[in-house]
């Protein structure tokens, strides 16, 4: 049978097979590695498990039992008869332990990031319905989920039957690289080669590796303002200052900034939703060339757009290798498949893989990357796509009608025409937070930001729609208004 005490390592420390085998024991009940009520081997196979004499265990048991720690039953064996308890939590707090500088900034700007975030709802215990723009999720009643497990299920077979199986880059599937290369040539009018291309298990982890990456102690990150916390915090991780640049309604205000590093959102900004304007994007990629400083584009939003024109990404305008290009599918599959890659200049290939492989000597994730790539190919993703562009189109124009329609007396609308939330600008004569805290109490929230300056704190809130029917859009929106 399994059953394990750290005997060997006790027998080092004690005179006796006798004495080991009782403090190894007796330390493993009271430390509740082995809880209350837990069966014991009978002496024989514990005897038998350990190389000692079966006279040496029942000496043990016997031991236990007159201090209390176990109970002999005859006919049905020996228990566990003590209660450790739990651990005390507080105190397992207060323990000291040396951090790193990068561990202490992890647990620092976790902890502020925690303190920020909106606690779920608890609308239910009143008795009203919960309506939730704070989180995004894609509408999953429309995913194609038999061609996927076809998909799926094929792949595992072929791995399966695979001998021996070849050894993955650390880049990610190829198969997964070559599929992406072909649709971001087809959709985004971006032509780079499947060696180019690094996966990640989503873009965040992307973002937080090139920051690593690329900023030493003390180096100036320039982020967007307002902008997406994530990239805040991955700068402030990797020991790097982050410089916050404003936005209007075409986007980051370009400037000659005294830095190497730019993170952008340029097709669709976030939160605001504004788009990145041709003369702005050509003034990023200048100071780029002149700066030799590298632009991270975010390109988070881009598959959805309702009405007019795609915007063709920053690193399509890149002729000098200065723009990676970070994508992910959070938007398009299932919560629970979280793939994203970056498209890198070639010199950055090598140093950003090595990077990655310091995480993950193998790739993780790589059934779900050659399925993802068996859907690609086989044309279903990019037919869910249109799908989901018509599905999406119809909640965005249902929630900007609402909006618009029943609260711009509260909030100035910024204009989008993709994605998928939507945003606006504070403008209600009430304060916003007791506004935010009472739509709270009756079960609608949404999420939010707020931006310190000369004229006072300046708040933003931005509505996610995806995973809402147009009836929860509606009821919520219009008891905003009556509220």
């Amino acid at each position: 049978m399994h059953f394990q005490i750290p005997y060997h390592s006790y027998y080092e420390r004690y005179s006796t097979k006798l004495l080991a085998f009782y403090h190894a024991l007796r330390d493993s009940i009271v430390d509740g590695v082995l809880p209350l009520h837990t069966k014991l081997p009978s002496s024989r196979e514990l005897a038998a498990l350990y190389n000692v004499s079966r006279g040496t265990i029942n000496q043990v048991y016997d031991m236990l039992a007159s201090e209390g720690y176990v109970v002999c039953e005859v006919g049905r064996g020996t228990f566990i008869s003590y209660n450790a308890g739990s651990p005390n939590q507080t105190d397992m707090l207060k323990r000291n332990y040396s951090l790193s500088q990068w561990g202490t900034r992890i647990n620092e700007i976790s902890a502020a990031h925690e303190a920020s975030v909106q606690l779920p709802l608890n609308a239910a215990d009143a008795g009203v319905m919960e309506v939730d723009f704070h989180w995004f999720a894609p509408d999953s009643e429309w995913f194609p989920k038999a061609e996927w497990n076809r998909c799926l299920y094929a792949t595992a077979r072929q791995i399966s039957q695979q001998s021996p199986i070849p050894p993955p880059s650390v880049q990610g599937d190829i198969g997964l690289r070559e599929a992406i290369a072909n649709y971001l040539r087809r959709a985004r009018g971006i032509a780079a080669p499947a060696e180019q291309i690094v996966i990640f298990n989503g873009s965040m982890q992307a973002i937080a590796l090139l920051a690593q990456l690329m900023i030493n102690d003390g180096d100036i990150a320039v982020v967007e303002n307002p902008g997406y916390n994530g990239i805040r915090r991955a700068v402030i991780a990797a020991g790097g200052t982050c410089m916050p640049v404003d936005v209007d309604q075409q986007g980051i205000m370009p400037d000659d900034w005294a830095a190497k590093l730019l993170f952008v959102t340029p097709g669709r900004q976030f939160p605001t939703g504004a788009v990145l304007s041709l003369e702005r994007r050509q003034q990023l990629l200048q100071w780029a060339y002149e700066r030799e400083a590298v632009i991270i584009e975010d390109d988070y939003d881009s598959e959805f757009r309702h009405r007019g024109r795609a915007v063709e990404p920053l690193k399509v305008l890149d002729r000098e290798e200065r723009v990676v290009y970070v994508g992910s599918f959070s938007k398009t599959l299932p919560s629970s498949i979280r793939i994203g890659y970056a498209v890198m200049p070639q010199a950055l290939v090598g140093p950003a893989s090595k990077a990655k492989a310091l995480y993950e000597p193998q790739p993780t994730g790589l059934l779900e990357q050659q399925t993802l790539a068996s859907f690609m190919n086989s044309g279903e993703y990019e037919r869910h796509l249109r799908r989901m562009k018509r599905v999406y189109s119809r909640k965005f124009e249902c929630l900007h009608r609402l909006l618009t329609g029943c609260l711009s007396d509260r909030f100035a609308w910024v204009e989008s025409d993709a994605g998928l939330h939507l945003f606006g600008w504070w403008l209600g004569t009430e304060d916003y937070t007791e506004f935010r805290k009472c739509c709270g109490s009756s079960g609608i929230r949404w999420s939010d930001l707020a931006l310190q300056g000369d004229g006072g704190t300046r708040y933003g809130a931005y509505f996610h729609f995806a995973h809402l029917t147009e009836h929860e859009m509606e009821y919520a929106v219009k008891l905003m208004q009556s509220l």
